[in-house]
């Protein structure tokens, strides 16, 4: 419906490539080297991943002499198409682009984070890659000036001993969790926005207060996604913290079943994640 619209208002300026996610990072960059600021629409697994030689060499590698305003905007991350199988998952995107330098990534929770990174992108003459939901999420932000792009992150829910760092559609998932526990357990809550570049310093300010972490994501675990930022901060700057990583092991899911289900089967439920909490504090 939002891209109909588009079509609609604006027709000089809208492409439709096909289902060609290697030609359409070829004609956003070719436009970009013209100057243009260029937003390029696709589904989370295929345009972070069936393309990614033109992202490596048309994005990552120009970009390091050129300026070049590609904004990747992924739709259906983690298992937002769940019941559309493991061809449609995007449980990689986030360690995929992390490898790749000079891009920008970003992780919303809400409508209010997208649009602040929406209107920073325009002026950002990097690549970037913006993960969103296939699913519309609640408003957790209040207003746009109340957040800080460059500080990456947010302490949602400030708590005592043990915090869930988490990022995108799970940053819910952990609220309700806190929201839970809050008359037994006082759980912070962390929700990191930008994944690449990350203020390592003023993150590790905010974890360095609590002795217990659990980072909280749809994505295969110990492969380079959040619970990597965290571990490798944790292990060169604070070592007397302890981490826990919930994610999904290193295996595709074919099983079929809605969102919620899936979690359920790989521990990434609510009542999985309180157990979680509730043995180690």
């Amino acid at each position: 419906l939002a891209l109909d619209r588009l079509r609609t208002k604006f027709k000089d300026r809208f492409i439709n490539v096909g289902i060609a996610e290697q030609n359409l990072i070829n004609i956003s960059t070719g436009l970009a080297m013209e100057g243009f600021i260029v937003f390029a629409y696709g589904i989370s697994a295929f345009i972070s991943m069936r393309c990614y030689e033109q992202l490596r060499i048309n994005l990552s590698l120009f970009s390091q002499f050129r300026n070049i305003n590609v904004n990747l905007i992924g739709v259906g991350s983690g298992l937002s198409y769940d019941i559309s199988g493991p061809s449609h998952h995007c449980l990689e995107d986030i360690s995929i682009i992390r490898t790749l330098p000079n891009f920008i990534l970003f992780s919303p929770s809400d409508y209010i984070l997208t649009e602040k990174f929406t209107k920073f992108a325009i002026s950002v003459k990097k690549p970037k890659y913006m993960r969103l939901d296939g699913k519309p999420l609640p408003q957790i932000y209040n207003s746009i000036r109340s957040i800080n792009l460059e500080n990456g992150f947010y302490e949602l829910i400030e708590g005592e001993k043990v915090c869930m760092v988490s990022t995108g559609f799970m940053t819910h998932k952990a609220l309700k969790v806190a929201n839970k526990l809050k008359n037994k357990i006082s759980v912070g809550v962390i929700d990191v926005f930008l994944l690449k570049p990350i203020n390592e310093d003023l993150l590790l300010d905010s974890l360095k207060k609590y002795r217990y972490i659990i980072t909280i994501e749809e994505a295969f675990i110990n492969k380079g996604g959040l619970d990597s930022i965290i571990s490798n901060l944790l292990v060169s700057k604070a070592h007397n913290i302890r981490l826990q990583r919930i994610g999904f092991n290193d295996t595709h899911i074919f099983t079929v079943g809605n969102r919620e289900y899936l979690h359920r089967l790989h521990g990434l439920d609510e009542e999985n994640i309180i157990a979680v909490i509730e043995e180690n504090s």
